[in-house]
Order: structure tokens, then C-alpha cells, then sequence
């Protein structure tokens, strides 16, 4: 019964409501193309799901084409209670449904339906299983409907409300609109034909496709992290102190350890028992000789942690899997790396004696040694599951490695390993990220990602358990892979029909930052996000100009072979590129209009630039060290600290040593920022902070406001600042290192998905523009030189796309050290 909403839930329509502007507020007209007419009765039925509480406004009205009356279905809450009234407007309430809160809203998705009774003249509304009735109404015996959903007219209070599957309708004709669309305003019935329209929507589908960033923090020493489906909280702690987000209220709690975690944190390893609502942390090997404390469990509800084992396995198992038995209390692990070898073995945990022993007495199949595996639990909690990973049948990490694409099954109580398939992989090799998210006996959904570039980025796979065939799905997520620290963690929450991700990333194993993204249930693949309407009356009239247009297109193009090929300047698009030119390395260069002179501005994407409050460039002012020191404070919001400024900037001198330097380049940073207008260096309160107004402007400034506050064009104003070039350009100091990737791969998922609307959308141009964009920052990105290649090749700039893709092809067999696995007239 639970799964049954589930299963439509990857579409459907979200109202913008009275958080937003009342002119971004979202609305839906059924029949605003067409009208239609019922006689004796006829039913409005739809799917609503309320995802705020405090929440009221209009959810529906319906007028009648023929007079003037019109009906509404207005939402409010009260004690406790949802109400759900239908009112004759300017007359008197027909109908208050009063439900109680938390048992209408057990399920995301309730159903209602409104029946209009033409013939006995009243109305029957059920919401879920309860039916209420109105009194005796002047109704006409036919009925042509003007239903809005939403905003309408005067009404313009709308409640936080998704809706999907509306159908209205009697015996004799009825009509289905899933609302699967996944752009623009046109609303079409199952059939693909066009009916209606929305203003201001937000479709659903797009978050079963787009992994949405929900939360992110960090941490200077090292840190864990996990997720709480009991009490839908987000965990990162580490030694001193705990990060708590709540996924459902979105709400952030930071809280001190009275006593600090008795283990010493090295990798962090955790796992949560729902049963006593306790988190375990547990470290297996130390580089350096340890005596203390080895597992320790934290008590999620006051936060105080206590000593469970001092026992040391002594053995380094990096990136190894692991599972809970819940019912017996033990924690699983296989495999891992250490000490030049792969383990091939399972090591349990027991909560009640706090002690490590090896498994031994397996039956059946034997797993290869390796790491870098997941493995996960379904709905019986007495079988487990491993898949894939890197590894070999010796160990021996010096024989070499091989990717692994198996998947098995363990009983725990027969101890049984079962092999269920082996997938022969032909794509470039991948592994899976932690946990196995089983949402139904038929397929499991996996993260993965090839571990061995640096920045990369996971993508979601769904196997089949049966077969091992796979479907790819949804847009990626970025991820930085150069340390053993750095880990990935899919978790599926049933009850919000959600999938999660952790990302906790780190460039030295001590520093971490953790990341959240989330994603609808159930996640869809590029083709089913665009493939809706997928049929309608003039589909096949349609096909046929198409075809006709492009046969055309192509003879037009044959024609124009002879002709002198075009200059690649007319990429320009509305001045953002600007004499394009082929190098003598034939990378294809872009010199762009310095449009970014700005008075009191200091820019840090690209060149380093600075304009006075005169528009006068004084970038020369500031020398290396200002131009650090700057960009530390600047870069920290809250302030930075004496000592610590003293130790980034100058680390291999003492602190007596530092205080001259330290006084002169504070003075002569204070000198250089008097020449603006709207900005001052202050100490306050033992830290350096930079204060400034909107009279200046900085690029980093407008970048941070711009992803704390989306609006409909961030998008647009984001590339024009990475446009410049890459940030911090030139500024090698490493502590900039986490700060410039932070940057990268937030900006990286906002041009990814730019670039695939103006493939969508044959705006051959811009996706030649975007691509340039995002090879500043992820110089092998294959899906930014698939799109360009096929928009050069679109404007006829052939000779120079092939140019480009030889470069690609020679830049990625340098640092790849093997042939890039694609040809460009496949490409295309």
C-alpha cells in the first residue's frame, strides 16, 4: 500500500504560493483552449499533496461558462486540523471538511474528489475516504467548467500545494491530465493533446531528474557524517562539536559536545542504531602507535557520548562495505585496502560485547578481495547484498587491479553467498558509491562514479537484481576524489520519497565539507524527463516538415561546401564571445569584451581586476600578498582570526616573527581599499573582517548572494561571472585549494544543466558559448564537447570542430594515459 502513490510520483505540478511575489504565484486553467460541457453530473478528482504546514489559499474555483456563480475549494489549518472548505464565493460556505492533521497526512498524496450533481442539485466532496455533502444548490442541468487551479482573479492566496493526475469527467466523456510535463506553460491530457496552460509552474518531474542541493557545511578537523530516517536529520560531526539539518524543516542546529567524542577521529567510520537511536563511531587502524578508545556511540537525544570498545583491529580497510544487522546487533564489513592488499574477508562488530571477530564458515560463492564496494540491505533484513569494486583473486595489490561489476546475495542466517550476475561492462570503468537502495524486491539504485579522476561526478544507476541491466538516471553530481577521506552515501527515505546523497569531500584528510543533495522518487532518465507529450493529432504532420526541412537543410549545406567556410566569429552571441580564433595548438581560443569595468569593483574570477570609486584600474596596488590577504578575509565570511591569518600567510615563520609582516600588509590592504567607495578593513572582536556596502561590488559577493537567493535568471548572471575566467586565477596558496573547488562544482551543475536547455532548445551559439564556460573549469568534460561539437557542426564550422575535438582527444590521452573511447562521427 505504501508504494502505490509512490509509483506516480515522478511527476505533477508545484505552486509557486504566499512565500513568492503575488505575480510569481503559480496557477492552472483546465480548459482555457477548449470549452466543454457535462450534463447531469460530473466529477473534478485530483492528486494534493500540502508541503508546508501553516499553509492556506485557494486550491480551486470553478466558473460556469454560462453565469456567473462561482465555486471555490479553500485550504486553511487549525488546532491540529485541516479544513477544507467549498464555498458558493460572496454567498456562504456549502461544505467545512474538518480532517485531523497527521492522519490525512499520512501519505504524501491524498485524493480528492468533487462531484457536481446536476440532476439532486448538490455537491459531494471525499477527501481519501471520508465523504461530505452539501445542502441543495440552484445548479443548471449543464454545466461547461472554467476550472483554476491556484491563483485566480482576486484570490491570490495559494496554498504550498503539489497536485497531479487531475481528471475530470462523467460516464459519457472524461479527461486526464497526469501532468507530466517538464517545461513551459501548455498543459496537455494523456493523449499529448494541448487543453490548457499554467503560469508561474514549477514541475515536478524536474526534481525526479535534478539532484537539488539542500544543505551544505564544514568541518577543520576530521569529520563523519550520516542520515537519520527516524528523525529525518542529517549528521556531521566531528570531535567538539555536531551539525544537525533537518531534511523535512530545512532547519540547521549546531551544538558543542560537553565532552568531547573519546575516539580519536581519523576516517570517521559511523553507523546508526534506529532500536536505542544511537550513532556509532568506529576507527580500525592508527599510522602512528594509539592507546584509547576504538568505538564509541553518541545518544541522539542528549547529544553525550560513551566508550563502547578500546579494541583495535589493527588493520587498514579503507573503502570498505558495510551493513547493520539490526535484529542481532552486529555491524558487517568486507573488503577494503591497506598495507598493499585487498581483504576478502567479513569482520563483524557485536554492540553487546563491543568485540571484533572474523566470520568465517561461508558457503557458496566465493567473493573476490577488493574495495571501493557498496553493499545494502532490502526489505528482509536477514539478506544482505555486495556489488562491484576494484580488486583481484590473489589480494595482492601488486598484481594489479580489475574492476568488478558482480553483485551477491548473503544469508545471514545460512550464511549463504549466492553470485547473481556478472555484468560485462563496456562504458569507462566505474565504481559505486556507499549504500544499496533497495525500493522494491525488482531493482536497487547505486552511485557511481570513475574514482580515478579527480573531479568527477556520481551518477545514479538502477540494476536489475534479476539481470544486471541497468538504466541511467537523472543529472549528476559533483564530486572531488583525490583522498581516502573523500566518500559518497545514497540513502532512500520512504516516507518523503526521497532519495539523498551525502558528499563529504576533503583535499588533506583532516579539512572535510559535506554536501546534500536530494532527489524525487522515482528518479527519471534524460529521455523520460523530455518524452512527454509524446503523441498528439498533428505528431505525424509534424514529423513529415520536419523531415522534409532538414533534407533541405542538408542540400543547402551541401551547396555551401564550396563556399569559403565562415569565420568562427559568428559563434558571437549578443557580444558575450568575440573574435574567435584557431591557436597554432588548435585549441580553439575565445577573446572576450572587457565589459567588466565597474567603478568600486574588485573581480576574482578570472585576471585579478580592481577599479577604484573613479573607474580607474589600480589591479597594479595590490602585490601578490594583498591580493591573498584579500581574498582569505574576504573569502571568510564571519571573520578570521590573528594567529590563523598569521599561519596561512606566513607558515614557516613563529608568531613573533609574523607580527611585523602581518601589521605591514593589514596597513597597506587598508591603504589600497581607502580608494573604494563602500568597503573598510575592521577588527572586531579579536578577528579581521571586511565590511562592505552595495556601493561595491565584487564578482565572489554577487556569486554567494546568487546561490543563497535563486532567482528565475541566476542562471545567466553565474555564467557571465565565471565567463571571465576560472576563479582565485592565479592564486596558488593552498588554502585557496578547498575554497576554488567549492566554487568549481557548484558552478559546474548550474552549466551542465544550462547547457543542456540550449541543446534542448537549438540554441547552437550558447552551447558553444557554455561549453567554453565549462572547460574553464573541468577541462575533460564529455558531455560540454559532445554539445559542441554538434552545435559546430549544426552552424557548418566542421573543420574547425574536428580541430577541437583532436585537441580534447590529445589533452585527455595526456592526463588520462589511454585513448579517449569515442569518435566524432559518432558524435554527431
Amino acid at each position: 500500500m505504501l508504494l502505490i502513490p509512490r509509483l506516480s510520483q515522478s511527476q505533477g505540478l508545484k505552486f509557486r504560493g504566499g512565500h513568492e511575489p503575488i505575480d510569481k504565484r503559480s496557477s492552472y486553467e483546465l480548459f482555457d483552449k477548449r470549452a466543454i460541457s457535462f450534463e447531469q453530473e460530473f466529477t473534478l478528482k485530483f492528486q494534493l499533496s500540502i508541503y508546508s504546514s501553516n499553509s492556506l489559499g485557494n486550491i480551486f474555483r470553478v466558473k460556469n461558462k454560462d453565469n456567473n456563480t462561482v465555486y471555490n475549494l479553500f485550504y486553511d489549518e487549525e488546532a491540529g486540523n485541516c479544513i477544507f472548505r467549498l464555498n458558493e464565493e460572496g454567498k456562504s460556505s456549502l461544505i467545512i471538511a474538518k480532517i485531523n492533521q497527521q492522519q490525512l497526512f499520512k501519505e504524501e498524496w491524498i485524493t480528492i474528489q468533487l462531484t457536481f450533481d446536476l440532476q439532486k442539485e448538490l455537491f459531494k466532496l471525499q477527501i481519501q475516504n471520508q465523504i461530505f455533502q452539501s445542502p441543495k444548490v440552484k445548479l443548471p442541468s449543464q454545466y461547461s467548467p472554467q476550472v483554476i487551479f491556484g491563483k485566480s482573479d482576486y484570490l491570490i492566496d495559494v496554498p504550498a500545494m503539489s497536485i497531479k493526475n487531475v481528471q475530470i469527467g462523467n460516464t459519457a466523456k472524461s479527461y486526464l491530465f497526469p501532468l507530466k510535463e517538464s517545461k513551459g506553460n501548455v498543459v496537455h491530457d494523456e493523449n499529448g493533446v494541448a487543453y490548457g496552460s499554467a503560469t508561474n509552474p514549477n514541475w515536478l518531474i524536474v526534481d525526479s531528474y535534478k539532484w537539488k542541493n539542500l544543505f551544505a557545511s564544514s568541518s577543520f578537523s576530521q569529520a563523519g557524517s550520516n542520515y537519520n530516517q527516524q528523525t529525518k536529520e542529517i549528521y556531521y560531526f566531528n570531535q567538539d562539536s555536531i551539525t544537525i539539518y533537518n531534511v523535512k524543516t530545512n532547519q540547521t542546529n549546531k551544538r558543542a559536545f560537553q565532552k568531547p567524542c573519546p575516539v580519536k577521529l581519523v576516517l570517521a567510520n559511523n553507523f546508526i542504531d534506529a532500536t536505542t537511536n544511537k550513532l556509532y563511531v568506529y576507527e580500525l587502524f592508527y599510522t602512528q602507535p594509539y592507546q584509547g578508545p576504538t568505538v564509541a556511540s553518541l545518544d541522539l537525544e542528549t547529544f553525550e557520548w560513551t566508550v563502547e570498545s578500546d579494541e583495535l583491529m589493527k588493520k587498514e580497510l579503507n573503502h570498505h562495505g558495510s551493513f547493520y544487522d539490526a535484529q542481532q546487533r552486529q555491524l558487517y564489513i568486507f573488503g577494503g585496502y591497506g598495507n598493499m592488499a585487498y581483504s576478502g574477508q567479513f569482520n563483524r562488530y557485536d554492540l553487546d560485547s563491543g568485540k571484533w571477530q572474523i566470520v568465517d564458515g561461508w558457503k557458496g560463492d566465493k567473493i573476490l578481495p577488493r574495495y571501493f564496494l557498496s553493499a545494502g540491505q532490502g526489505s528482509n533484513n536477514r539478506i544482505a547484498y555486495i556489488f562491484g569494486g576494484m580488486g583481484n583473486e590473489s589480494g595482492e595489490h601488486i598484481v594489479g587491479r580489475k574492476y568488478l561489476y558482480d553483485f551477491y546475495q548473503i544469508n545471514l542466517d545460512t550464511k549463504e553467498i549466492t553470485k547473481k550476475w556478472d555484468v560485462l561492462w563496456k562504458d569507462k570503468h566505474i565504481v559505486p558509491a556507499r549504500g544499496l537502495v533497495f525500493a522494491d524486491s525488482s531493482h536497487f539504485y547505486a552511485l557511481c562514479y570513475p574514482e580515478y579522476l579527480t573531479k568527477s561526478n556520481i551518477q545514479l544507476y538502477r540494476f536489475s537484481v534479476k539481470d544486471g541491466s541497468f538504466d541511467i538516471l537523472g543529472d549528476s553530481v559533483p564530486i572531488y576524489s583525490d583522498k581516502i577521506s573523500t566518500h559518497a552515501q545514497l540513502y532512500y527515505d520512504q516516507q518523503l520519497g526521497r532519495l539523498l546523497v551525502l558528499v563529504q569531500e576533503s583535499k588533506d584528510d583532516i579539512q572535510s565539507t559535506l554536501k546534500v543533495y536530494s532527489l524525487n522518487m522515482i528518479p527519471v532518465s534524460s529521455d523520460d524527463l523530455n518524452s512527454f507529450p509524446s503523441s498528439g493529432p498533428n505528431r505525424r504532420l509534424l514529423f513529415i516538415l520536419l523531415a522534409s526541412a532538414t533534407c533541405g537543410i542538408g542540400m543547402y549545406f551541401f551547396w555551401q561546401r564550396g563556399r569559403q567556410k565562415r569565420k568562427i566569429a559568428s559563434i558571437t552571441e549578443k557580444g558575450a564571445l568575440e573574435v574567435p580564433a584557431i591557436a597554432d595548438t588548435g585549441i580553439l581560443q575565445t577573446i572576450q569584451k572587457d565589459e567588466f569595468v565597474h567603478a568600486n569593483a574588485i573581480f576574482l574570477f578570472g585576471e585579478f581586476r580592481a577599479f577604484d570609486r573613479n573607474k580607474r584600474d589600480i589591479s597594479h596596488l595590490f602585490s601578490t600578498k594583498l591580493k591573498q590577504a584579500f581574498c582569505l578575509i574576504l573569502s571568510n565570511s564571519a571573520g578570521i582570526s590573528s594567529p590563523y591569518f598569521s599561519q596561512i600567510m606566513w607558515p614557516d615563520k613563529s608568531e613573533d616573527k609574523v607580527k611585523n609582516s602581518r601589521g605591514v600588509t593589514i596597513n597597506h590592504l587598508r591603504k589600497v581599499l581607502s580608494e573604494f567607495a563602500g568597503i573598510e578593513l575592521v577588527y572586531k572582536q579579536g578577528r579581521f573582517l571586511i565590511e562592505h556596502s552595495d556601493e561595491f561590488y565584487c564578482d565572489y559577493v554577487d556569486y554567494i548572494q546568487l546561490l543563497a537567493n535563486p532567482s528565475t535568471a541566476y542562471e545567466s548572471r553565474l555564467i557571465q561571472i565565471i565567463q571571465r575566467g576560472k576563479f582565485l586565477q592565479g592564486l596558488d596558496l593552498p588554502v585557496f585549494d578547498t575554497l576554488k573547488t567549492e566554487v568549481e562544482q557548484n558552478l559546474l551543475p548550474i552549466l551542465l544543466a544550462e547547457l543542456h536547455k540550449a541543446d534542448l532548445l537549438h540554441l547552437h551559439k550558447k552551447s558553444i558559448e557554455i561549453a567554453h564556460t565549462i572547460f574553464l573549469l573541468d577541462p575533460l568534460n564529455e558531455q560540454a564537447l559532445f554539445s559542441e561539437m554538434r552545435a559546430m557542426f549544426a552552424l557548418n564550422l566542421h573543420n574547425e570542430a574536428r580541430i577541437k575535438f583532436q585537441q580534447f582527444c590529445l589533452n585527455y590521452r595526456q592526463l588520462m594515459d589511454e585513448d579517449f573511447p569515442y569518435n566524432l562521427d559518432k558524435m554527431i
